[in-house]
This record gives structure tokens, C-alpha cells and sequence, in this order.
């Protein structure tokens, strides 16, 4: 049986992606059944029989067994769930892509709906929506004892329409409403960017696109910067990057791998557990590289830098991430409905699991908050209350000496290294997490540093057939 392989996002989206694992038609796995599952199942079909007969109001009975079934998934984990005719539908229309929506990806915690990343460039990102909210209404309608399927339904409509919704936010006093516009959402997987020296890959989720997208633009990257030998380094920026596709997962990873594994999962039966290793080849050409996480990396961004961190390929900064380490196969039950079971756990290559612990990271960066507007302005606007320069340096010294000992062209080097590390000076006000990774690669090209270099011994992952034994006996 063919499976088509995803790497689950956290929850359901109010307009972005649940990606899982495929599956073939679910099929009976026994053939009898003993009699106290019998008697429950009678139990059942009596209080079916009731609810039809007695309820205040006429039932819809297709509604009522699909709540029923839906209530029984839910009720083993938050990722677990029915999938109608139509949800299924969104999901596969959502792995490809482009889709209408807000562009949040949203879980359930204590019967609150909570945000789990905003997706760049989407109207909830440029409303304001960060990783963590808690929505607590849609357009003043309570979400209170709703299921997240329920809630994220609230949430859809037509392209173009508004939707008002009320943000509860840690550190904030009171709650409060945010106006989006839906629009279409068009995923652009990949952006990159040259800071100095180094290239900065942003993977912001994993569908179809991603590795052939990031292959591209990141040879586009290499050229605008002057070749290989002119770049000190990568950061792969996976912040707010909720998971997706399985084998995107493992292609992005094994793209900076020479060999070893990537990922394992386990499931309820040893014989179920599978591992994904890498081939020979690295894009990055062994350069230093960090990647950059937070508590709004999930699932397969969680699988990448699992990775990347136990082969000691790259240096992870940034903030613990999210821990969504199971795997959902999605089980066509009819031609047009499924199931999304959990049926494993996701594990790096040195055998962490993923599930509630996340990753840590090797470097903890807290991303600053910012001032508030009003705080900032009133500190004289921002601006300094004289534009008059003092002293702060030799050459500021009225008679100082000429340095006449270095060439005109040593001087016009150092003047522009000097203007590099302003630049990174100034994105630290812009984001102070990426102007830490791209100092770290600066300090690693300075050392000439190369990833083909670090000793097997230094890698805490498992990298041969032993690895998938322990795998099945664990």
C-alpha cells in the first residue's frame, strides 16, 4: 500500500497548513471481535436511536455520526481527528499551496484556541498575530466550548471579507480586537537575502515547492553574492515555520548532509518504525551555518534542525520550539471523507523525541520586544536633541596625526568591513535573532571553519545499521 509521506503541522489552520501523513482505504485489521466491544457498540446504536427520536430538535444523522466519530479521535490527542468531505478537500488543496484564508496556523490548548505561527506575508502576519496569542472570539462571538474544528470554522470566509477577532496576549493587560481582511494565500516557501557576507535562507513552511524553491534560490543567493568562496556562511531561518511535508522535510535536511540519518519514526509495532538517511552532497558546500528557531517552529522545521544539530552541521539559535513530534496517517474511509490518526513519533537522529520536549537550542536568543510608539516617541521622537559631533576617537582629535602607512586600497578594505559591521549593528534594532546568527557565522569563517572537518566523534548522532536496531528494540 502506497503511503504518501507529510511531516503533520501543529493543529488545524484558519487559513494555512495541515499537512500529515497519507495513507491508503482503512481496512478491517481483525476479523473478530470479542463481546464486550459488541455491547459498546450496542450502546451506540441505542443512544443513536434515542438522540434521534427524542432530541428537542430533528438531527441530521450523517452530522450526528460524524460528530460522533470526530468526538472519539479527538478525544486521544489534539491531532487526531475526522476529516469531512470538505475538510479533506482544504487539506489537499492546502499542501499544494495556494489557498484562501488568514494565514494562521492555530491548536486548542485548555479550550482556548491558540496560535501557533502566523505565516509571513499572510493578512493575520501584517495584522499583528504572533506566535502564542490565545483567540478568544470571532467577530464577538465567544469561542468557549467550541472544538478547534468548530473554532477554525468560524474563522473561514470569503476572500475579501473582514473578521474581527480578540486577541488575548501574554504580557498584555486586557484583551483586544484585531481587524483582518481574508485574502487568498499564496505561500512563498523560500525568500533569501545576502547580510554581509552570509545568506540567509527564511524555509517559511514544507510543501511541494520547498526544496526545488530553495535549491533555486539558493544558487540565485550564491551568484548575487560574488560565488561560494565570497560567502562565510548560511543561517536557515525556520522561525514561525509550522511543519509540513515529510519527504520536504528530509530533502532539505539531506541537501546539508553528506550522510547519516535524518529521522526515525516509531510506532505501536517495531516492525512499523522507519528511518530516512542522507546521500552524499552538501549545497552548502560544508560552510558554517545556523539555524534560526522558535516556539513557532513545529513538526517538520523540528525535524530539519534536529538534524542539522545532532550531526553538528549547524549551530541552533534561538528559542526552544514548539515539540510537535508525532505523526498523523490520513486514512480515506469513504471516497470522500478520512481519518487523521496519530500512528508514531517523530525522533532526531541521536534518538530524542520530539513529542513536548521541542529543541533546544545551542544558543538561546530571546527576540527583544519591542517599545511601545508611544514610549518610543516620547523619547524626543527618537531623534538626539543635538546633531553636534563629539569625541569618540583618535582620529576626532583636531592636529591628529594621518595614518599615511596602509595603501589606498587597505584603507577602502577596511572601510568596507567597517560598514559590514554596522550593518549587522543596525539589524540587530531590526532583528536582533538573525544579527546574532550571521555574527556566529562571521566568527566561524574567521576560523576557517568547515563541516567536513568536525570528527565523527563530536556527533552525537547515530549514523549506521545500529542505529535502526536500537530503533525497533526501544
Amino acid at each position: 500500500m502506497k503511503h504518501y509521506l507529510l511531516a503533520g503541522a501543529i493543529g488545524t489552520l484558519a487559513g494555512a497548513v495541515v499537512a500529515t501523513q497519507f495513507a491508503g482505504p482503512l481496512v478491517a485489521q481483525e476479523t473478530g471481535k470479542n463481546a464486550s466491544v459488541y455491547e459498546q457498540l450496542d450502546l451506540f446504536g441505542n443512544v443513536f436511536e434515542r438522540v434521534r427520536a427524542d432530541y428537542v430538535e430533528q438531527v441530521d444523522d450523517k452530522k450526528l455520526i460524524e460528530a460522533a466519530i470526530n468526538g472519539m479521535l479527538t478525544s486521544l490527542d489534539p491531532h487526531s481527528s475526522f476529516l469531512s468531505a470538505k475538510d479533506y478537500e482544504d487539506m489537499q488543496t492546502q499542501t499544494r499551496g495556494s489557498f484562501g484564508g488568514l494565514g494562521i496556523e492555530v491548536g486548542q490548548e485548555d479550550g482556548l484556541v491558540k496560535v501557533i505561527s502566523p505565516i509571513d506575508d499572510t493578512p493575520a502576519a501584517e495584522a499583528g498575530v504572533k506566535a502564542g496569542d490565545f483567540i478568544t472570539h470571532v467577530n464577538g462571538e465567544s469561542l468557549m466550548g467550541l472544538n478547534l474544528d468548530e473554532a477554525v470554522e468560524k474563522m473561514r470566509g470569503p476572500v475579501g471579507s473582514e473578521i474581527k477577532i480578540t486577541i488575548l496576549r501574554e504580557g498584555e493587560k486586557e484583551p483586544f480586537d484585531l481587524t483582518i481582511t481574508r485574502d487568498v494565500i499564496k505561500l512563498t516557501v523560500v525568500k533569501t537575502r545576502i547580510e554581509g557576507h552570509a545568506v540567509v535562507l527564511r524555509v517559511t513552511t514544507f510543501n511541494d515547492e520547498t526544496m526545488e524553491t530553495l535549491r533555486t534560490e539558493m544558487a540565485k543567493a550564491i551568484k548575487d553574492a560574488g560565488g561560494i568562496d565570497k560567502v562565510n556562511g548560511f543561517v536557515l531561518d525556520l522561525r514561525n515555520n509550522p511543519g509540513g511535508l515529510l519527504n520536504q522535510a528530509i530533502e532539505v535536511s539531506d541537501a546539508f548532509l553528506d550522510k547519516g540519518e535524518i529521522v526515525s519514526t516509531r510506532g505501536r509495532k517495531p516492525e512499523e518504525s522507519e528511518r530516512w538517511n542522507a546521500k552524499p552532497g552538501d549545497l552548502a558546500e560544508g560552510k558554517p551555518m545556523v539555524a534560526l528557531i522558535n516556539g513557532g517552529s513545529a513538526s517538520a522545521s523540528e525535524i530539519v534542525t534536529g538534524a542539522l544539530q545532532d550531526h553538528r552541521r549547524a549551530i541552533v539559535v534561538g528559542t526552544k520550539s514548539f515539540g510537535k513530534g508525532s505523526v498523523q496517517t490520513v486514512m480515506p474511509v469513504t471516497a470522500e471523507s478520512a481519518i487523521r490518526l496519530t500512528t508514531a513519533r517523530y525522533y532526531t537522529p541521536s534518538g530524542r523525541s520530539i513529542q513536548s520536549l521541542g529543541i533546544q537550542p545551542d544558543i538561546i536568543v530571546e527576540q527583544p520586544t519591542p517599545k511601545p510608539e508611544d514610549e518610543a516617541e516620547a523619547e524626543n521622537g527618537g531623534k538626539p536633541r543635538t546633531e553636534s559631533k563629539f569625541l569618540s576617537s583618535e582620529a576626532d582629535l583636531r592636529g591628529a596625526l594621518n595614518n599615511d602607512s596602509i595603501s589606498d586600497e587597505e584603507r577602502k578594505q577596511i572601510e568596507e568591513e567597517a560598514k559590514e559591521v554596522e550593518a549587522t549593528a543596525k539589524l540587530r534594532e531590526e532583528d536582533y535573532q538573525l544579527a546574532y546568527a550571521v555574527d556566529i557565522l562571521k566568527g566561524l569563517s574567521a576560523m576557517d571553519y568547515n563541516a567536513k572537518t568536525v570528527p565523527e566523534t563530536a556527533k552525537p548522532a547515530n549514523t549506521g545499521e545500529d542505529a535502526a536496531q536500537g530503533a525497533q528494540t526501544q
